[in-house]
């Protein structure tokens, strides 16, 4: 069962990167909107567009990750991922975005959190621990 909720946490991980980069690519400018930062120049959609492609990398990292059911790995990604949230909700604070937008980046953190700690059950209990 723990298995199933680890694996369930991080497609849904790696299902809303891929629909980031998808919108990031598609429509810069809503996107930077959403995520609380907004563009004042439309030169500045490549710095968007640059985001999608690493964000479709990160997504398909984690995709083969789980692919390959290495839990140990993706339990060590989910805790390092936690710079990207609290990087965005700086970001959003600093650029007056709405709390809503600020929370929404504080609960991708959590769900980071979560997630690591069900993952590093998977893999302890994997290892007979």
């Amino acid at each position: 069962m723990l298995k199933k909720v680890g694996y369930v946490l991080v497609a849904l991980m790696v299902t809303v990167q891929l629909v980031y980069a998808a919108f990031a690519y598609f429509d810069p400018v809503a996107f930077a909107s959403v995520r609380g930062t907004e563009l004042f120049d439309a030169r500045d959609i490549d710095w968007v567009r640059i985001y999608a492609s690493r964000t479709l990398f990160v997504a398909l990292i984690i995709g083969y990750l789980l692919y390959v059911k290495n839990f140990k790995l993706l339990a060590a990604a989910s805790l390092l991922g936690l710079v990207m949230p609290v990087t965005d909700a700086s970001l959003a604070y600093q650029a007056s975005a709405s709390t809503a937008v600020i929370l929404k980046h504080a609960a991708t953190a959590l769900f980071l959190v979560a997630t690591f700690f069900v993952l590093g059950a998977i893999e302890r209990r994997g290892r007979g621990a």
